[in-house]
């Protein structure tokens, strides 16, 4: 079994003076993030090159790093995958034709502010703006850093009463910003409110805590989320350098009051864009029981074009983990769709052909067998009665078509439409 060490921030000249109490104190760390360059400079070497690019960056996008994930910076080297996830570079002034303000149309897709429902039975519910630190590849940098506060109770209200008018809706998102800003009592206020909705199942939490600032991890919040089961809890490690004592500490505590745990990866030019990397990623996550879920396409946000790969190379690194580790181990790769389109999954080729009786597929060493399709292929259907129930029918898409609710799905804006 792995040992993990603790973080050496007394070996940091800033923080050699930092009191063991106050570092494990989540909220000494929010008050004392790095926000400016003469702070950083005391942590990390930063070349005079390099600081008037920062000096240009800070006058448009806002910095700040808590003090724990500073500490795993190198010092020296540029090319450290925290420190590319932390400082700004001058290539997030670069705004290319294929950049934009909300790619996933998470306005756009609002009923209400602070919410949005794209997808029929779940909404993201947007509580905050705030963050304890700032990814430099956030897709939602067009409000965190900006609007630095939590929604409004005015707008909460309208938000819950959204949820309550709509009973298809059975699973909660609760994001931001980060849901874990707030403190215990008011984070429970706003749970116990989703809970209190009675077609509401499943309450889930993202957050980037366990990763950035595992110290927020304390036993009397989980003691206060397992009163609320069933919790989820997805959250973003996007390197093992993250993965330390402390942050596996945090999603143990996660995990023991219950809380399923998930990974949601974004692929990094130059943080993770190498099938070893990820390999060694998500065999370390499931060692601190949190499962790899999703590697997403970088998204199309402002100022983020120098982090993103080539769609074939997430397809390589699935290519390097189906079959070659255990499956719990091998996350979806999904492209977050531009236009509200959702998460879409992209997998290596492994059907190479089909006719009306057989597939011929191939697995991971390349191996090619066929599959025999049986002769009756209809399913019998209707015996259950399941179909009967208005809850478990799908309320659009090709799912309608293929049960036969409807027989076609129209595009809009189709010329022939308008003659």
């Amino acid at each position: 079994m792995k040992k993990y060490s603790k973080v050496k921030y007394s070996d940091i000249p800033l923080f050699k003076n930092i009191s063991e109490e106050d570092w494990k104190d989540w909220k000494w760390h929010l008050r004392n993030a790095i926000r400016d360059i003469p702070t950083l400079k005391k942590i990390i070497e930063v070349d005079k090159d390099e600081e008037k690019e920062l000096e240009k960056c800070l006058q448009k996008f806002d910095m700040s790093i808590t003090p724990y994930y500073a500490a795993l910076m190198d010092k020296k080297y540029k090319r450290c995958p925290v420190r590319l996830q932390a400082v700004p570079r001058i290539q997030e002034l670069e705004i290319s034709e294929n950049d934009y303000i909300d790619p996933l149309h998470e306005v756009a897709d609002s009923p209400v502010f602070g919410l949005t429902h794209r997808y029929p039975d779940r909404v993201l519910f947007l509580v905050t703006h705030m963050c304890s630190m700032y990814c430099r590849h956030c897709t939602r940098r067009r409000v965190v850093g900006d609007l630095d506060e939590h929604l409004s109770e005015q707008h909460l209200n309208k938000c819950f009463e959204y949820i309550q008018n709509h009973e298809e809706i059975r699973d909660v998102l609760i994001s931001g910003g980060d849901p874990l800003t707030f403190g215990d009592d008011h984070l429970e206020q706003l749970i116990k409110r989703v809970r209190g909705i009675e077609h509401v199942e499943i309450i889930r939490i993202g957050s980037r805590m366990p990763v950035v600032l595992p110290q927020r991890i304390t036993d009397s919040l989980v003691d206060m989320l397992k009163k609320y089961h069933p919790i989820y809890l997805n959250t973003h490690f996007n390197h093992p350098m993250e993965i330390t004592y402390e942050s596996k500490v945090a999603c143990e505590k996660l995990a023991d009051a219950g809380m399923s745990m998930g990974n949601q990866s974004v692929l990094l030019k130059d943080v993770n864009d190498c099938p070893f990397i990820m390999k060694k990623l998500v065999h370390e996550l499931l060692m601190i029981r949190v499962k790899p879920y999703y590697i997403y396409q970088c998204d199309l946000s402002m100022g983020i074009g120098h982090f993103r790969t080539s769609i074939v190379k997430g397809m390589e690194i699935i290519e390097n983990l189906r079959g070659h580790t255990t499956g719990m181990a091998v996350p979806t790769f999904v492209v977050d769709a531009p236009g509200g389109g959702g998460k879409i999954p992209i997998m290596p080729n492994y059907i190479l052909s089909q006719s009306d009786r057989r597939l011929a597929i191939r697995n991971y060493e390349g191996i090619i067998t066929t599959y025999t399709q049986p002769k009756d292929v209809i399913s019998d259907c209707g015996q259950c009665h399941i179909c009967d129930d208005e809850r478990y029918k799908p309320l659009d898409g090709v799912a309608k078509l293929l049960c036969g609710e409807r027989l076609y799905l129209k595009p809009e804006n189709l010329k022939r439409r308008k003659k």
